[in-house]
């Protein structure tokens, strides 16, 4: 038994030393140009999300630590999750606790939100932050038939702050304002609630987090808070019931603005979702998958997004036998959770940080003949000192690319698959100041990342 006892208390030694080492970079911040994160100490921070969003609600602690265990495993380092759950409040979920007592934000249930604490001090010994949505926004703008607004601004400034108090030593919280609705809607103004809640985090916090806004689909939180002081990021819900939404062109739009800030896709197309389910779903319209989910991660992303959000239809709402099922589902969570894009969103991760990863500049321009439109659409980028080059292509296909901007004499030449992040080193050669190529594999659903580098700078296998 003392053996034991000794073992466990060296255990949670390791794990606590673990955890410190995970956050020894600073609290996170943009980088000077406004475009990237970074940590204080200038590492890099290239964000791959997934949506959680009812963790709290639908899974036990122990499901929860499996989730995150598995997520973390894959290279995914943030997790959005909302604290005041979409769904029926009434209901105590899986672990038995309500997170309000009388449906009142003034009234936390502590018994709630320790499994919360718990939550994310697990998440920071696996090197994750957790992206906190307060509350849905429809208990701030609901919509018809549903119940009351929960939220004035009194009320919101002091979930803010109570909320902000409890996670203000966390290095691991990134907030989210909003959740899935637009902050002026059908006339009505609603930015005054939402700056009143990032308001109470403030004050609790110093402002020594950072906050953004989850909008409605097809939109950016820029719309109508790019000015907001509170918002240090912008974040995007490009559509989930259209194949190819054009989700490059609204990261183009948004890094254009004055001020400038960083700007993401925080809910591309979900794997596994119904095509276009609203307000009736053609089944012959099918589901999005793996190849979907990759054009429009890999695209926001070469377009210069900071990172991309990743998610998955039966995760986000933990599909389970206890709980009714949203818009189709086909599967359960766990059977969820290790789908092809849940891996491949990882392979992106990885080949962005092969690279000098706070350089990139988005420069379409670079392709000068193959580009095509809607799911055929190329996107591309150089690093600002020229010494590389990305540029995906959702159709295996001959394109022509400008080197001339490398200025380098010899080009080192590589294909990355980011279905299974297989490697083709095609060589050295000779910078003519163009290059004419066609990618290993032709054809829809065969899509390719070409990498030119300067051959003198010898950088590292891509996504190694």
């Amino acid at each position: 038994m003392r053996k034991l006892l000794i073992f466990l208390f060296c255990l949670l030694l390791f794990q606590l030393a673990s955890a410190q080492s995970n956050w020894k970079h600073g609290r996170l911040q943009a980088t000077k140009d406004g475009h990237y994160l970074q940590f204080e100490d200038g590492t890099p921070f290239f964000w791959l999300g997934d949506t959680g969003w009812e963790i709290f609600s639908r899974l036990t602690l122990e499901e929860m630590k499996m989730y995150l265990d598995n997520r973390a495993a894959k290279g995914y380092n943030v997790i959005q999750v909302v604290a005041l759950s979409e769904h029926d409040m009434s209901a105590p979920g899986r672990t038995g606790q309500l997170s309000l007592h009388d449906s009142d934000p003034a009234k936390p249930n502590e018994k709630f939100f320790k499994l919360v604490d718990t939550v994310i001090q697990y998440a920071m010994t696996k090197n994750i932050f957790i992206a906190l949505v307060p509350t849905w926004a429809d208990k701030v703008s609901p919509g018809a038939n549903e119940a009351p607004a929960m939220f004035d601004s009194t009320k919101a400034y002091g979930f803010g702050k109570f909320l902000g108090n409890r996670y203000k030593t966390y290095p691991n919280i990134i907030w989210l304002m909003g959740g899935d609705r637009p902050p002026v809607q059908k006339e009505i103004d609603y930015r005054s609630v939402w700056r009143a809640m990032a308001q109470g985090v403030i004050d609790a916090t110093d402002h020594k987090c950072l906050i953004t806004y989850h909008p409605s689909g097809a939109r950016s939180s820029s719309q109508y808070l790019h000015n907001e002081k509170w918002l240090d990021f912008n974040m995007i819900q490009s559509s989930h019931g259209r194949r190819d939404a054009p989700n490059w062109d609204m990261i183009k739009k948004d890094r254009e603005l004055l001020p400038t800030k960083p700007t993401l896709d925080g809910e591309p197309n979900y794997e596994d979702h119904p095509v276009n389910p609203w307000p009736k779903w053609n089944a012959d319209s099918g589901y999005f998958r793996d190849y979907d989910v990759r054009k429009q991660i890999y695209r926001s992303v070469f377009a210069g997004a900071f990172g991309v959000t990743y998610g998955h239809h039966a995760i986000w709402q933990f599909v389970n036998k206890y709980d009714a099922i949203i818009n189709y589902a086909d599967r359960g969570w766990i059977n969820a959770m290790d789908r092809p894009g849940a891996f491949q969103a990882g392979y992106l991760k990885k080949l962005i940080e092969s690279r000098p990863q706070l350089q990139r500049i988005p420069d379409s321009s670079i392709v000068l003949s193959g580009q095509g439109i809607n799911g055929a659409h190329i996107e591309a980028f150089r690093s600002i000192d020229n010494s590389y080059t990305m540029i995906y292509l959702p159709i295996g296909k001959t394109v022509s690319v400008n080197t001339s901007f490398l200025k380098a004499s010899e080009l080192a030449i590589w294909w990355f698959n980011p279905k299974n992040m297989e490697t083709i080193k095609v060589g050295i050669v000779k910078n003519s100041g163009k290059l004419e190529i066609t990618a290993p594999t032709t054809g829809i659903e065969n899509d390719w990342v070409l990498i030119v580098d300067d051959a003198s700078k010898k950088f590292k296998e891509p996504g190694k």
